[in-house]
């Protein structure tokens, strides 16, 4: 996930304020992620749950990133798309449905771990957090296609 982070920022970063921001805002989701799930280099010896308050932090971090593509970028995207053609139009439209379910699974993750969660659904974290890892993966993707189409026509105005 950080090496196509950088990937997306070298290609995107710089173009506009908004974007830089939303890029840094998934940059931090990513290391939040992988402190979270233990992945290298963030690994510890012990091989406990983490404690409530970084899964809540985590969650925070996952809704935060998730609204701001949905209320600040991808309505700008759409637009400019809608000027670009009706090919565009149907190709963003398509990304964005394929998006939207991957925010549906970051708000379940969310009800189900944010605040104090219980001991039963504890015992699936790590393979909610795996799945939820994947999603986002592909989630991050589909953003970059977006990104894409609407570089190969205009910038975002």
């Amino acid at each position: 996930m950080l090496t196509k982070l950088e990937r997306a920022k070298e290609e995107w970063g710089g173009r506009l304020s908004v974007i830089d921001s939303w890029l840094e805002e998934r940059q931090t989701l990513v290391v939040t992620y992988c402190k979270l799930a233990g992945l290298p280099p963030y690994q510890e010896t012990n091989h406990s749950l983490p404690a409530q308050q970084k899964i809540t932090d985590f969650c925070q971090l996952l809704l935060d990133y998730a609204s701001t593509g949905h209320f600040e970028i991808y309505e700008q995207i759409i637009a400019q798309c809608k000027l670009d053609g009706e090919n565009n139009l149907k190709i963003a439209q398509e990304l964005y449905s394929r998006i939207t379910t991957t925010t549906d699974a970051a708000l379940n993750f969310n009800d189900k771990y944010a605040e104090s969660a219980n001991e039963q659904s504890l015992l699936d974290f790590d393979n909610d957090l795996s799945d939820l890892g994947q999603l986002m993966e592909d989630r991050f993707e589909r953003e970059d296609q977006l990104l894409e189409v609407v570089h190969l026509h205009h910038t975002l105005a």
